[in-house]
């Protein structure tokens, strides 16, 4: 088996700590295969771990409708 990959997407201003990270591997197929996503807000002690990509959106969309009420 191939060892798993990772890619970092920082974003936010400098100041913030604010990432996703991707860990995928490659099927025998050459297909991508995404086996984890963690989600790291600023300031938040863990990240947030999803298997898919549809909870993410979904944890993301209610972590972002409850900021523009405030």
């Amino acid at each position: 088996m191939v060892p798993d990959s990772v890619y970092v997407l920082k974003f936010g201003k400098d100041h913030r700590n604010n990432r996703v990270v991707v860990k995928y591997s490659h099927t025998w197929t050459g297909r991508v295969k995404i086996n984890e996503i963690a989600v790291r807000l600023h300031k938040q002690k863990h990240p947030r771990i999803f298997k898919h990509e549809a909870d993410m959106v979904k944890y993301l969309n209610k972590h972002l409708t409850k900021r523009t009420l405030e």
